[in-house]
């Protein structure tokens, strides 16, 4: 379940269009379809497309306000990737570099 979960963030995140969306998202949530579109020159079907696929994903809520359909940026999934795959990587650089430091700062280096 986690890896289908993973696979569709990736996929999802793989496309410029969606990462644009989730950027817009960032600088300023709660935004509608309408306001998406404007950014784009495609169709509101393809940016609703685009959205849609965000959803599946877990990147994007929506939530209705009224007639409206406002679509916020979840953070979630994108911080469970880091901590999953670029944390466990960053993490051993790091400790090698305070290690390295740690040696210089001794003069063992």
């Amino acid at each position: 379940m986690i890896r289908l979960v993973t696979e569709r963030v990736f996929k999802a995140l793989a496309d410029p269009t969606r990462r644009e969306i989730l950027d817009a998202l960032y600088e300023r949530d709660g935004q509608t379809l309408g306001e998406l579109e404007r950014r784009f020159e495609m169709s509101r079907f393809g940016v609703m497309k685009h959205v849609r696929v965000l959803e599946d994903a877990g990147l994007v809520v929506t939530r209705k306000a009224g007639r409206a359909r406002l679509h916020f940026l979840n953070p979630v999934p994108i911080r469970e990737i880091h901590d999953r795959w670029t944390g466990k990587f960053a993490a051993r650089a790091s400790d090698a570099l305070l290690a390295l430091r740690a040696g210089l700062e001794k003069g063992e280096a």
